[in-house]
């Protein structure tokens, strides 16, 4: 029988330290964004508080997702030794992590300004109601789309906000090709995480949750070939428009060479497969993220 583990190793697991692949899926787009509104370096400040934010958010989603999927995931062989699911690590105690961790990460945000403190409270209601999307959502991982990329509402924001408290202030902080940003990054996060949910496609049918895998079926691998188009292509045409020039698409052709990577990866539908091309996703964003610092250097 092994020992029993430490508080610091469990909450260390809980938040996934050892898999950094998570936290950089949120922070490639976040920076981005942060690089394209201030066309360019956006200052160590704001680099730093988005950053971490990102780190200390996903981190924070871990504990709740966690506890949220506790009963699913003790039948899943890849989560099961989770320290919640495992029982190692009382609900109530997982929760109390997340708190606190969000609410470092809210201290972060008070550094900014205005619009992006109020952008921060969906950005929260939106990441709280992710883990309970599966069970009525056909495709949930639209809803963590969502989640995933608030930050770049808020990278806007946070460079071209003022000081006045409104919705007005949010509207004129953050261009609609923000707002369309936010949703050309959702179709990269239906891209990985729809491999990610094809690796456990057998043990979500058992157990009755609902995800992309799922749905899309016989279609899966043509579907997320396709939602990586969408994200390219979409994300393309909007750095576009807010004056990038051609080396970020140098960064694009990258990322799509990429995507063709993860075909040869996904096509035989395998959990090796799928698991390795949804954890080297992050690759695709730091490509993306390289065109536009070289686009706006």
């Amino acid at each position: 029988m092994s020992a029993p583990r430490s508080r610091l190793a469990l909450y260390l697991d809980l938040i996934r330290w050892n898999r950094p692949a998570g936290w950089l899926l949120l922070l490639w787009p976040t920076l981005s964004a942060l690089w394209i509104a201030a066309d360019g370096f956006p200052g160590w400040h704001l680099l730093v508080v988005f950053t971490a934010g990102t780190i200390l958010m996903r981190s924070a989603g871990c504990c709740i997702n966690d506890v949220a999927d506790r009963e699913f995931d003790r039948h899943v062989k890849r989560t099961a030794a989770r320290p919640v699911t495992s029982g190692e690590l009382p609900v109530k105690e997982a929760l109390g992590l997340g708190a606190v961790l969000a609410l470092v990460a809210f201290g972060l945000v008070l550094t900014t300004n205005a619009p992006t403190i109020l952008l921060s409270f969906p950005a929260l209601a939106i990441a709280l109601v992710y883990p309970y999307a599966k069970r009525v959502v056909a495709m949930p991982q639209a809803v963590l789309g969502v989640a995933f990329s608030f930050g770049i509402p808020m990278a806007f924001s946070a460079v071209l906000g003022g000081a006045e408290w409104s919705l007005a202030a949010i509207g004129a902080a953050v261009p609609w090709q923000a707002w369309a940003l936010l949703g050309a990054n959702l179709f990269w996060v239906l891209a990985y995480d729809t491999e990610y949910a094809m690796v456990d496609r057998d043990d979500d049918l058992r157990i009755g949750i609902r995800t992309s895998a799922i749905t899309l079926g016989r279609f899966d691998v043509a579907g997320v070939m396709a939602f990586y188009a969408i994200h390219l292509l979409a994300w393309g045409a909007l750095t576009h428009s807010l004056g990038l020039d051609r080396l970020s698409w140098l960064g694009l052709a990258v990322a799509g060479l990429q995507a063709v990577w993860h075909w040869t990866m996904i096509r035989g539908r395998s959990r090796d497969g799928c698991f390795r091309a949804f954890r080297v996703n992050h690759w695709l964003g730091f490509a993306v993220f390289l065109g536009t610092v070289l686009a706006t250097a």
